[in-house]
């Protein structure tokens, strides 16, 4: 059973930071490329994130390149998504997901294969 399991959402004043988490499974960690998406209600979904198998290729969406940071660790097999200098824009469900191509790097949502639950993340002005 694959899982993908966020958390870390919450809060935040804007200008502060959260550290979002994806939890994953052994097997997903090291056979998929991870990435973050976001969803307003009434929106569509947006890319924010991703990663490559051992932590290749990092990229960002230009509306939070310089103030996230992506990164995984091998010993929780986890992904994390450091999140600074938050703005009320920021606002959203934050989703992982994964892709069984450890090293492809897309921020088209659809080409994901697993996704999580999502966790709340709210920035106050």
């Amino acid at each position: 059973q694959v899982q993908l399991v966020e958390s870390g959402g919450g809060l935040v004043q804007a200008g502060g930071s959260l550290r979002l988490a994806c939890a994953t499974s052994g097997h997903i960690f090291s056979s998929n490329s991870i990435a973050w998406f976001r969803q307003v209600p009434g929106k569509e979904r947006e890319f924010v994130a991703a990663i490559a198998r051992g932590g290749a290729s990092p990229y960002y969406a230009d509306s939070v390149k310089g103030r996230f940071t992506i990164s995984r660790s091998s010993a929780k097999t986890t992904v994390y998504l450091e999140m600074n200098s938050l703005e009320p824009e920021d606002t959203a469900v934050y989703y992982c997901a994964a892709h069984d191509n450890p090293w492809v790097i897309t921020t088209n949502g659809p080409e994901y294969h697993y996704w999580g639950q999502g966790t709340q993340v709210t920035v106050s002005s």
